[in-house]
């Protein structure tokens, strides 16, 4: 069959052995007893091959004119591996079967040329059957193979369990792919009437396998479509969407510090607005997501990339770019309360104490940051008391736990002091207001400049002990004085980046500004716990 193509054993192959023989028996060499004196010519109409099928109908003696029949040269089946196992398998079982029905020595399942074509009069219908019908009796070559081991297959018991079938499932139109053409010799189909019941009762217990094959596979089917939902839901759960937060307040409240997520698609809605939205690969809410998980656990930039499945710089440029925006929205929530607003809101042990004329306490707190190669500010940004390098920065909390006044950083080794009399905090006090401060606050003169007063813990100054009365009061006001320092513990637990070693990028002035970007950091920090309940008073 290589390049000589199949052709039917009725028409034979030209070898010389079988020519010798039939003018030995005296035979004619007559090429129209080859096809068994029928009037189906043959032509051939593969472009390659057509000048070797010509010489072979010239050695017949054919005639080649136009109605004369087609005979079509079919290719062995291929084995495609990449559909599937059953696709696969199914598909090596086919070739298989060809190669075997052939029986040609030249030809193996791994050794079969394109040039190796079997004839259209080996089959049925004329051509093979549909790949997957491999109950179809043309999905092996069977006809005119001149070798008696493999016997024909019967179209009549593929048309009749497709009738069979049809009744079952009340369907009464043949499916698309069981086209079958041709009509069945009556003889034949009469001597193998017996052989062709069994083979009915065969086919029906086929068809009950097959069946029920169907059934589990429509309930392996349903289980995959299952499973399918189960991890598209789990998917979604680490997907850091909305959805992903949707009925876990707590899990807001350890990602971002808020304590529910209403408020944090609130924050959401007003910085919708001004929040980037040019070439990024991250949504607005995982772009705020991004930003308070980083505030809030002090993750490293490249663990929240990984996190959100997208490149370092984009993470950095989106932090930076959100806080700029924060900064600009919830600044005005740390603000200073007007005078009637504080006095109608004081709590009773602070009237008890002091009346109604508290306005603010006061405290500072040191955030580390990286030692800076410039030996001047190495030596302005050294606290004495942290030993570290650090920024130091002025905090206000009304009598009622709200941050009041938070100021820019300032070089560690300034006085708590210099900080209060440059920070501005002055500026926002009025005649007969009360400042509570610790003993670094040394601010009478200054605060007396715009007739408050300050309150700070009396110390011995040399003496021995304390009076009584002095003890008394130094108790009430540290008493008091105690919330802003639980208060400054809440902004820098709830917001741990506070307490890491900043790097020297973010202590450097904005561009066109005059405050650092750690310093917008410390004013979101302050504005966003103002956004929670208050630790320091309780109502």
């Amino acid at each position: 069959m290589e390049h000589n193509y199949c052709l039917p054993s009725a028409a034979g192959s030209v070898d010389k052995d079988s020519s010798r023989k039939r003018k030995r028996t005296g035979q004619p060499n007559d090429p129209r007893r080859v096809w068994d004196k029928r009037r189906e010519r043959a032509r051939i109409n593969i472009g390659v091959a057509f000048s070797r099928w010509r010489e072979l109908c010239d050695k017949l003696q054919l005639e080649r004119d136009a109605d004369l029949a087609c005979v079509l040269l079919e290719s062995f089946p291929a084995w495609k591996q990449h559909l599937g196992s059953r696709v696969s398998e199914l598909k090596k079982r086919r070739r298989m079967a060809w190669v075997a029905a052939v029986r040609r020595k030249t030809i193996t399942f791994n050794n079969i040329s394109r040039n190796t074509l079997v004839c259209s009069r080996h089959f049925h219908k004329g051509k093979p059957a549909y790949e997957m019908l491999d109950s179809d009796p043309d999905w092996v070559p069977s006809l005119h193979l001149r070798h008696t081991e493999v016997n024909a297959t019967h179209s009549g018991r593929f048309k009749r369990s497709t009738r069979r079938l049809q009744a079952v499932t009340g369907d009464h139109a043949a499916p698309a792919p069981l086209d079958v053409a041709g009509q069945v010799d009556e003889a034949s189909t009469a001597g193998n009437a017996s052989q062709m019941d069994d083979a009915g009762s065969n086919n029906n217990t086929a068809e009950q396998q097959e069946c029920h094959l169907c059934s589990c596979r429509r309930a392996e089917f349903h289980c995959l479509l299952e499973e399918n939902r189960r991890l598209k839901e789990e998917l979604a759960q680490k997907r850091m969407d909305e959805d992903s937060f949707k009925d876990d307040d707590a899990k807001v409240e350890y990602y971002t510090g808020l304590p529910c997520l209403t408020l944090l698609m609130g924050v959401l809605t007003q910085l919708l607005p001004c929040l980037p939205q040019t070439g990024r690969k991250l949504s607005p809410f995982q772009m705020l997501l991004s930003t308070l998980m980083r505030l809030r656990l002090n993750l490293p930039i490249q663990h929240i990339a990984y996190l959100f499945s997208v490149d370092r710089k984009t993470v950095s440029t989106t932090f930076r770019d959100t806080i700029g925006s924060m900064f600009s929205h919830l600044k005005p929530l740390v603000h200073w309360p007007e005078r009637h607003y504080l006095q109608a809101t004081m709590p009773h042990h602070f009237v008890e104490a002091f009346g109604s004329q508290v306005a603010v306490i006061v405290d500072c707190f040191e955030i580390r940051i990286e030692r800076a190669s410039n030996l001047k500010t190495r030596v302005q940004t050294f606290s004495h008391y942290k030993h570290q390098h650090t920024l130091k920065y002025l905090i206000g909390i009304t009598p009622r736990g709200s941050i009041s006044f938070i100021s820019q950083g300032w070089e560690g080794h300034v006085s708590d002091k210099h900080v209060t009399e440059n920070s501005g905090l002055l500026n926002k006090l009025l005649p007969g207001d009360l400042v509570l401060a610790d003993h670094g606050f040394d601010i009478r003169d200054s605060v007396g400049l715009v007739c408050a007063k300050v309150k700070i813990p009396a110390f011995t100054g040399g003496h021995s002990q304390l009076d009584a009365k002095d003890v008394e009061e130094a108790r009430r006001i540290a008493h008091l004085r105690v919330h802003v320092e639980r208060m400054i513990g809440c902004v820098r637990t709830k917001y741990t980046i506070l307490n890491g070693i900043v790097p020297v990028s973010m202590v450097l002035p904005c561009q066109g500004e005059d405050m650092t970007f750690l310093d917008k950091i410390v004013t979101v920090c302050c504005a966003l716990t103002n956004m929670c309940p208050s630790v320091a008073m309780k109502p």
